[in-house]
């Protein structure tokens, strides 16, 4: 039998546009957080600011976020705009101590969105000590599309960044995948403000059981974090 995979969502405080302090407070919640995975909301790094300059994966201020990882043994998803080949991407970024990686580029995006970036073309699983982990960035999680095409893949949980008002969306949304597909969910919300005209965010990130059950969850302020163990 596998062990369990310890897991944390964190709202952490942001500050738009600023990469290097984003990546210090990133990194304070790895070394806080004490868990093999920690997940964070979308575009976590620069705030939610469309316009926001990509992060280039090999850029050196990220290597104080490689270095927490690598010391605490945590691989972190973190919330950033990429470029690829078609364009600009929101994308959600796997951090650990050997570096950088572009883990997941969002597929259903929305709102004022599509006038700066572009869908990504697939959904994406990674593997975590045993457990697979299908990914996805806010809009995604209310596409029941995109659950079941992530669930394909045949994952044990389904993690997701995102950016929302509405604790009673966020709250559907995860019950609904996590019954329906009988999956983990852990999911990481912004809290407070985030940019992007949201003058406050939902926070109240959580992680549930594949019955629904909410096993941890933070409230709505800036900072929070819950942790729970995925298990079989």
């Amino acid at each position: 039998m596998r062990e369990p995979l310890t897991i944390a969502v964190a709202q952490p405080p942001t500050v738009s546009h600023d990469l290097a302090t984003n990546v210090a407070t990133h990194a304070a919640v790895v070394r806080a957080a004490g868990t093999r995975v920690v997940v964070f909301p979308e575009l976590s790094l620069t705030g939610y600011e469309l316009e926001a300059t990509t992060v280039d994966i090999t850029d050196p201020r990220l290597g104080a976020l490689v270095e927490a990882c690598a010391a605490a043994g945590t691989l972190a998803l973190v919330g950033a705009p990429v470029e690829g080949e078609r364009g600009r991407h929101i994308a959600m970024l796997g951090v650990a101590g050997s570096g950088v990686t572009v883990a997941y580029r969002k597929i259903n995006i929305a709102g004022d969105e599509p006038g700066h970036f572009v869908p990504g073309d697939k959904p994406a699983a990674i593997d975590v000590d045993g457990w697979r982990l299908g990914l996805a960035i806010c809009k995604d999680t209310g596409v029941p599309q995109h659950a079941a095409d992530t669930a394909a893949l045949g994952i044990d949980a389904y993690v997701a960044g995102v950016a929302e008002d509405s604790v009673a969306k966020l709250e559907e949304r995860a019950h609904r995948t996590a019954t329906t597909h009988r999956v983990w969910v852990a999911v990481a919300s912004f809290a407070g403000p985030t940019g992007g005209g949201f003058a406050t965010t939902a926070g109240h990130s959580s992680i549930r059981t594949p019955t629904g059950e909410v096993v941890a969850q933070a409230g709505a302020a800036p900072g929070e974090l819950a942790r729970a163990s995925f298990h079989d």
